[in-house]
């Protein structure tokens, strides 16, 4: 019982992370339409600003919030300046540039902080407190925390504020909601500076469990994705659902089933989604598009 408490518990932490990451390509979506696959490159971006603050003598909490502000800034800069260009054309060339973003700002952070391992300060005290037999670490209860409080607070976003309904009707109809007088333009910006605020809070949530290098999101973006399928693009529950649920069952595929072990639980996500999405192509918490023809 304690080595199952232990995997579940595990497998929490590791799908928080990805949720956080999902979270932010919902955001995304939800303001603009979009699936934003730079997300992952912001996030490490966002964590060697933190990184370099705190080498500088500044306090942890301190680079953190500049960090996370510092991304707000650079979310709506970059649908200011880059992305408008591309929103209302066709949506497969702006997710293309979208790919295009992830590789150019990998590369920023590998040019600027080069492909060291670097050691980020932990968030949450080193201690472990003990569960039925399970040894749990404070720092993976302070990621689940983390990721529920977000859920929460994006959730609170979409349904229950002016900010979250008009961002809603800027990504389903953009034309209608400029006739509606919404502010389009400043809405986008709004968007996309929350999400690289979520996304880096989601690359500061890794940095202390991995080595900090240009490519420690790569991983974590797939499987994020892979959240945003299973949950749903138009549910922040149902992507931190799904992207703990990934999490859980990665751990235990890989403890319980032997021919999968740890080699190949990769693949358990992705045969999650096909499962899923034989019985319900929006996912689990998505809602049907209806459109009329």
């Amino acid at each position: 019982m304690g080595t199952f408490i232990q995997l579940v518990i595990d497998g929490l932490s590791t799908g928080s992370v990805y949720a956080a990451l999902a979270l932010a390509i919902v955001l995304v979506n939800q303001a603009t339409g979009l699936i934003n696959f730079a997300q992952g490159g912001m996030a490490v971006l966002s964590a060697y600003i933190a990184f370099a603050l705190t080498q500088l003598g500044a306090p942890l909490i301190l680079a953190i919030l500049a960090s996370i502000v510092a991304s707000l800034a650079l979310g709506a800069l970059i649908e200011w300046y880059l992305m408008r260009r591309f929103e209302r054309g066709d949506p497969d060339t702006a997710v293309v540039v979208t790919i295009g973003l992830l590789t150019l700002i990998t590369g920023i952070c590998a040019w600027i902080w080069s492909y060291d391992n670097q050691i980020f300060p932990p968030l949450f005290p080193t201690g472990t407190v003990t569960v039925l037999g399970a040894v749990l670490s404070f720092s993976s209860l302070g990621t689940i925390i983390v990721i529920v409080a977000i859920m929460v607070l994006l959730q609170v976003l979409f349904v229950g504020t002016k900010l979250g309904l008009a961002l809603r009707a800027v990504a389903i109809n953009t034309q209608s909601a400029a006739f509606s007088g919404l502010p389009v333009g400043r809405l986008l910006m709004v968007g996309w500076g929350l999400a690289a605020g979520l996304g880096a809070v989601a690359g500061i949530l890794v940095a202390p469990q991995l080595s900090l290098t240009p490519g420690m999101m790569d991983n974590a973006l797939v499987y994020a994705l892979a959240a945003v399928i299973l949950g749903g693009l138009s549910s922040p529950i149902g992507v931190v659902i799904a992207a703990w649920l990934i999490g859980v069952l990665e751990n235990l595929a890989a403890a319980y089933i032997g021919f999968i072990g740890y080699d190949l639980k990769i693949a358990v996500p992705f045969i999650l989604i096909f499962v899923v999405l034989i019985g319900r192509p929006q996912g689990l918490f998505g809602r049907k598009a209806v459109v009329r023809v």
